[in-house]
């Protein structure tokens, strides 16, 4: 079978995404037809790749051998920082029992899932921050199995850059493979290469990658259907407009298609960073200096309120994904605002620190949905089940009211199970 890849360009002239969702669907279909032969041929095809995709053990230890110590030591501290986040989030919250009425016991249980499969990008930066969010999250969740797929590089010797996959190694990735795009995601989802079936998909991608998510999910669990990533800036006149610009355009690299917003009550703050941003952008090296040109041309906005109950309004409304307060009474911030993936407080910090070592995960919602949900964490690894045991003293009552609901509902059925066990149990 000869496959008609989706192209970049086919992508873009597709607002609506409908070329781009029966391409994938078409792609996946095929994958879980074709297996592992049809994943190296679109390996080959679409990334170059002829080499292994299993990253055997004598690679991954070659690879570490060539990463420099600094660089492995930078690592370490990230990676610490995280899995204390992470152990801290386990730690809040507890398997439970307790005894409703005489008799009647429910509880609650935390079981992880048995596989992950965690997408690592690789296209045009090696996400070595990302390799870290998503495969050390799932090991503190005490996730048994975690596998992670990157886009191979013709000129990494294993495919795999070196750095990113000294970080899978280092945070405890049980196998990885050099395998991208949407037959990467395919090969987790489907348990190609020696794979388990991953019970949920995580991690940042492109479009492709999410829309493969997106389409999996019910089979699989996922984080979430991410798009583009997004910055607001909330400053008053207290703040350094050189660091307000700075911190919109260090997002603003990201992509042509990154929205950034600095909403503000300051005017001559307004006007300053309107300035000093294409300043700022001007100073990155190509091609982060094009994504961020691109991105604040068309999609940078400043919002001017008249009051910080405005600012927040506004924040709130927006629900941007990454949220960096640079105002007075950080408190009052930190009380009132209700939607984002990830808050940053003060001038002090940056989303940078987040995205990459302050130990939060980067892994955010994103096109508005912190207005619903947060972004990864151990809790997307656990499920939350439930459970009960019912004695004699309980029986009478809790039968009774389930008798007269279900019959109120017209489900007999339910009722008669109600109605037997005060016929065999109650003495």
């Amino acid at each position: 079978m000869t496959t008609a890849y989706l192209k970049q360009g086919q992508a873009d002239a597709d607002p609506k995404g409908e070329a781009l969702s029966l391409g994938v669907a078409a792609m996946l279909a095929e994958l879980e037809a074709g297996g592992e032969a049809t994943a190296r041929r679109m390996a080959r095809d679409l990334d170059q790749w002829e080499g292994d995709i299993v990253v055997s053990p004598e690679a991954i230890a070659a690879a570490c051998a060539r990463v420099p110590q600094q660089l492995k030591d930078d690592i370490a501290y990230a990676h610490e920082n995280i899995a204390r986040f992470a152990q801290a989030q386990r730690d809040s919250i507890r398997e439970t029992e307790v005894e409703l009425r005489p008799g009647l016991v429910a509880g609650q249980r935390l079981i992880p899932v048995q596989a992950a499969g965690c997408y690592v990008p690789g296209g045009r930066y090696s996400h070595i921050a990302s390799a870290m969010m998503t495969v050390t999250t799932a090991k503190v969740a005490g996730v048994a199995h975690v596998a992670a797929v990157s886009p191979p590089r013709a000129e990494a010797p294993a495919g795999v850059p070196d750095a990113i996959l000294y970080t899978l190694h280092h945070c405890g990735a049980d196998r990885i493979l050099a395998l991208g795009g949407i037959q990467g995601v395919a090969a987790l989802a489907f348990g190609l290469f020696g794979l388990p079936r991953a019970d949920i998909l995580v991690g940042p991608g492109n479009q492709y990658v999410a829309e493969a998510k997106r389409l999996l999910y019910g089979r699989v669990g996922i984080d979430m259907v991410a798009g583009p990533t997004d910055c607001m800036v909330i400053a008053d006149a207290t703040a350094d407009p050189l660091v307000v610009a700075w911190d919109l355009i260090g997002q603003a690299e990201h992509g042509a298609n990154s929205p950034v917003w600095l909403v503000t009550d300051s005017a001559a703050l307004a006007a300053e960073v309107a300035r000093l941003a294409p300043l700022c952008a001007a100073e990155l090296p190509q091609p982060n200096r094009a994504a961020a040109e691109g991105a604040w041309a068309a999609l940078g906005e400043i919002i001017l309120c008249d009051s910080p109950e405005a600012m927040a309004a506004e924040a709130d409304r927006i629900a941007p994904e990454h949220l960096h307060v640079q105002a007075a009474d950080l408190e009052w911030w930190k009380a009132r605002l209700r939607a984002y993936g990830s808050l940053f407080l003060g001038a002090e910090s940056t989303v940078a620190f987040g995205d990459k070592a302050a130990g939060t995960n980067h892994v955010l919602p994103t096109s508005g949905a912190a207005r619903y949900t947060g972004g990864l964490s151990v809790h997307k690894f656990l499920k939350t089940v439930t459970w009960q045991r019912v004695e004699a003293e309980a029986l009478p009552r809790l039968a009774a009211v389930t008798a007269s609901i279900s019959r109120f509902e017209g489900m007999e059925g339910h009722a008669r199970t109600a109605d037997i066990r005060l016929e065999k149990f109650v003495r």
